[in-house]
């Protein structure tokens, strides 16, 4: 069996590539870093270190990779392949979506068999995402043939892979934990399930639990640290009233995604005291500015802090702290992340206010604009 991954950075060496190294996958990635690839092509193994107190190490086999420039050697690769997933960020999908869409329209002129293309990013709907751009590729008859072969079953994934530096530029270290959730109600009929693997009738469930708190919870603490002077989430943890906002902002998302999905509230508190107790890995070292950046994209309308507070005023829940979560995201001044960069110039050239509503799409009438001017005037005093 062949799965083609697309990025063979830490997530993709550190999860995706290991889950499907274990299940007997012959892994292809796919990447545009050449020392990566140059290095998988010829060790074909790697090792995967967990963040844990032994430091427990995992050999990686049977892995390759090709260059994700050579648009050639992708498509091939796709046509040939048993499994696509991906790790590459959401805004990178359109840019990989050419090399899969020609590897499609070579599957299906051969009529190969069914194909699962399974998009591992941090968003919702993100192999529906993958989907439209390849499909956008496709001409109408391709695209029919390719309905009834191709299937692009949305996912969940929850993995912390910190940004590291080693001697050995494969060597990734992850946290111990992981959850990869498959919606199994977009698979094929007669499809075999992957050990490592959990799937589900019914994602959204599992997806929003974990956006709205592992997400939430990461970048609250990575702004709030931020705001307070700690270079990392660990030393963020030690604060107490650091950790209070953050375990504030899980409850009222907690009480959305009850409110919502009818989860179990004693379940879902275990739930979120298990996601704390991860953020203070002692033997994980994550920078703020890892965790926080790009906050553009994550105070956008459907993302882990917008969405959950509005579906909270929606049900009448407290908002509090999901607002200073915002508030604190919008003091995010770092010089090396473009998005930072552009929400800081647009506060001091057309003031807060505007920039909020232009990038989370809260209308300056909204309870919750007021509320989250009011958070950031409180950071500032």
């Amino acid at each position: 069996m062949r799965a083609v991954h697309f990025g063979a950075g830490n997530i993709g060496r550190g999860f995706i590539g290991l889950i499907l190294s274990r299940a007997g996958y012959e892994v292809v990635f796919s990447d545009v870093n050449d020392t990566l690839v140059s290095e998988l092509r010829r060790r074909k193994q790697y090792t995967v270190e967990l963040a844990n107190d032994t430091k427990d190490t995992e050999l990686v086999t049977n892995v390759t990779a090709i260059d994700g420039k050579d648009a050639a050697a992708v498509a091939d690769a796709v046509d040939h392949a048993d499994l696509v997933t991906t790790a590459v960020g959401v805004s990178i999908l359109r840019h990989i979506a050419a090399g899969i869409a020609e590897g499609i329209a070579r599957r299906v002129e051969r009529g190969a068999g069914p194909l699962h293309v399974i998009a591992c990013e941090n968003a919702i709907g993100g192999s529906a995402q993958l989907k439209e751009h390849v499909f956008a590729l496709l001409d109408e008859a391709t695209r029919a043939k390719a309905e009834a072969s191709v299937y692009f079953p949305n996912a969940a994934v929850d993995r912390i892979v910190p940004i590291q530096h080693h001697e050995d530029p494969l060597h990734v270290q992850v946290e111990p934990f992981y959850e990869w959730v498959v919606d199994r109600s977009q698979m094929a009929p007669e499809h075999e399930e992957i050990e490592g693997i959990l799937y589900v009738q019914d994602l959204e469930p599992y997806i929003e639990r974990k956006l709205f708190t592992v997400n939430t919870g990461h970048c609250v603490a990575a702004y709030l640290g931020y705001t307070a002077g700690y270079a990392t989430i660990q030393e963020a943890m030690k604060d107490s009233k650091v950790v209070d906002s953050i375990q504030g902002s899980l409850e009222e998302t907690g009480a959305v995604l009850v409110k919502r999905f009818g989860l179990d509230q004693g379940e879902h508190k275990k739930y979120i005291s298990k996601i704390l107790d991860r953020f203070r890995n002692p033997n994980l070292t994550d920078d703020v500015t890892r965790v926080g950046r790009s906050p553009l994209r994550k105070l956008s309308p459907n993302d882990r802090l917008v969405r959950p507070a509005l579906q909270a005023q929606e049900y009448g829940i407290p908002t509090d702290h999901l607002a200073l979560g915002m508030a604190a995201a919008c003091k995010f001044d770092i010089t090396e992340d473009p998005e930072a960069v552009e929400l800081q110039q647009v506060i001091r050239s057309e003031g807060l206010g505007a920039a909020l509503t232009r990038y989370t799409s809260i209308t300056a009438d909204h309870p919750l604009h007021r509320q989250v001017l009011e958070q950031y005037d409180i950071i500032n005093s």
